[in-house]
């Protein structure tokens, strides 16, 4: 007879290096059932031809995935020259090829084109919904939906290996962006075609990807010391200026009131601390000048 496996109310940040071949949400599942965690959720989406810091929210913590999915990111990327592919990486059907001629300073050039703030149009291959769809079950049907191009940034682009047709590339850039676009528009701009080959997420925010730990490495961890690998939920909030409150303040704040905290400014957000530093969640300054909850933890 089976057992099952009792979940728990288990709080924190886990960073995860997800491996080539599965998706997050497998990984994501895989790392809830390790720590019998009730609650998981990730904060971004990884190919699985992706690899890479992947930080995973457990339990209270999910109330704040959205801030790291919003931070920057950073990728080590391999591209192939002279073939393109429906799904702009290499596990698409190729649609051209041709001989690859360039040389080390045009491939530099072609990179850094693409530094600073652009326009660029979302793949078909991705999890961006239409009418409650992914656009990629689309794409497997032959449907093309019309997109929009979005605003991304790209802060930093380092060519870091050339050798004949494989380019290698450091990206530092704003969330929302599709590497796989980036060498697919590299190659169109060199004049030859590219395809994305390999991708190895190395930053989110301030997490980085030494940091992060395997599924190996979890489940080599003795079950009683798995929690001991999780960050504080405070930790995907950096950004945030923080705020402490005395012991009666923070009280009603718990009970979902605002608050008077004198010089705070409208629309400041804060992670908020009681009196003993315990994270209590983020508020915000309202019209009335009073510091109101938008995001609590529940404390147990």
């Amino acid at each position: 007879m089976q057992i099952k496996r009792i979940k728990r109310d288990v709080s924190g940040v886990l960073l995860l290096d997800k491996p080539v071949g599965i998706t997050s949400n497998a990984a994501l599942q895989h790392a809830k059932r390790l720590f019998r965690a009730a609650k998981a959720g990730h904060t971004g989406i990884l190919d699985p031809l992706a690899s890479g810091l992947l930080p995973l929210c457990l339990g209270e913590a999910t109330k704040f995935a959205q801030y790291p999915t919003d931070a920057d990111k950073a990728y080590d990327a391999v591209i192939k020259l002279g073939i393109t592919t429906d799904t702009g990486d290499s596990e698409g059907q190729i649609l051209t090829q041709q001989a690859v001629a360039v040389t080390h300073a045009e491939v530099e050039r072609a990179a850094q084109h693409f530094v600073g703030t652009i326009m660029q149009m979302p793949p078909m291959y991705s999890a961006l919904k239409h009418q409650g769809q992914p656009l990629y079950k689309y794409a497997r049907q032959g449907i093309e939906i019309e997109r929009a191009a979005r605003e991304i940034t790209l802060h930093r682009i380092v060519l870091t290996d050339f050798q004949g047709d494989v380019v290698c590339i450091s990206v530092d850039c704003s969330k929302g962006t599709y590497i796989r676009v980036l060498a697919e528009d590299i190659g169109s701009l060199l004049g030859c075609g590219a395809h994305l080959i390999g991708l190895r997420r190395t930053r989110v925010g301030n997490f980085s990807l030494a940091d992060a730990l395997t599924l190996d490495t979890l489940e080599a961890t003795p079950e009683a010391e798995r929690d001991t690998l999780l960050l504080p939920t405070d930790q995907l909030l950096p950004g945030l200026p923080s705020i402490e409150l005395d012991r009666d303040a923070a009280y009603y704040l718990r009970q979902g009131q605002a608050i008077w905290q004198p010089k705070l400014q409208v629309h400041q957000r804060f992670r908020i601390y009681d009196e003993k530093q315990i994270f209590i969640g983020v508020g915000e300054v309202n019209s009335e000048g009073k510091l109101a909850p938008t995001r609590l933890v529940v404390q147990r």
